[in-house]
């Protein structure tokens, strides 16, 4: 199954006022594998940076004037996208950022059913406890010493790793082989198996019941009954 785990850097939290998204990073990743393939842009959002913002992901104004438009990389990012789901940490809001740039081209939107909102799985595993991606990183001891500062790729690269955690870790079904290579216990031999014949060098012998004899039972009741207070007769 191939995912996009995805990231955005924003002028804002709102893109219903006039807030645009600056930055996006996508991972792929292949039955919960990264394949090296990534999707990384930065964008021209024609409008000032807040300070407040700067200060989150370090993107100035005059840094972003140079980077192209959104609407000149929307195809290169469609395209690696696909159909595939998208995997964000508080999907809505990246989804929201995502949803307007495209909104302001004229492009249909990205159906929410392809949302996968990695704070809400982390909720519904951890209750109660903080959900962020520092401390996500911090429960799972995956290394964020580098990120200083925000950044869309970095982030996805961290919650790549993290959303693994979250569905079960590197080896989810605990499976050897693939569904369709036939191997399991299906291949496995059955009355044919070494383990299940008889051998022909040793005597036969029939099966034991497991149930004591009367003259068993008896000699117990002695050996009981030479038991000083014993919780047996009690």
């Amino acid at each position: 199954m191939r995912e996009i785990i995805f990231d955005t850097e924003t002028t804002g939290l709102d893109p219903k006022t006039g807030d645009r998204m600056v930055e996006i990073g996508c991972i792929e990743m292949i039955g919960r594998v990264e394949t090296g393939r990534t999707f990384h842009a930065y964008f021209n959002p024609d409008r000032d940076m807040p300070p407040e913002a700067e200060r989150v992901h370090g993107l100035s104004a005059g840094f972003l004037a140079t980077k192209p438009r959104f609407a000149e990389t929307a195809d290169a990012l469609l395209e690696f996208l696909g159909d595939s789901d998208l995997v964000a940490h508080n999907a809505g809001f990246d989804f929201g950022f995502l949803n307007n740039e495209l909104e302001l081209l004229g492009r249909a939107p990205i159906s929410l059913d392809r949302m996968v909102d990695t704070v809400a799985l982390a909720r519904k595993k951890h209750p109660g406890a903080k959900l962020s991606l520092d401390a996500l990183c911090t429960r799972y001891g995956i290394d964020r010493s580098h990120r200083v500062k925000h950044g869309a790729l970095l982030d996805a690269e961290l919650l790549a790793q993290v959303y693994v955690e979250l569905t079960g870790g590197r080896q989810i079904g605990l499976g050897l082989a693939p569904a369709d290579s036939g191997a399991g216990l299906a291949a496995l031999p059955t009355t044919n198996a070494p383990w299940h014949r008889p051998s022909a060098d040793k005597p036969r012998r029939e099966p034991r019941l497991h149930v004591a004899s009367p003259e068993e039972l008896e000699r117990h009741r002695a050996f009981i009954a030479g038991i000083a207070e014993a919780i047996w007769t009690r």
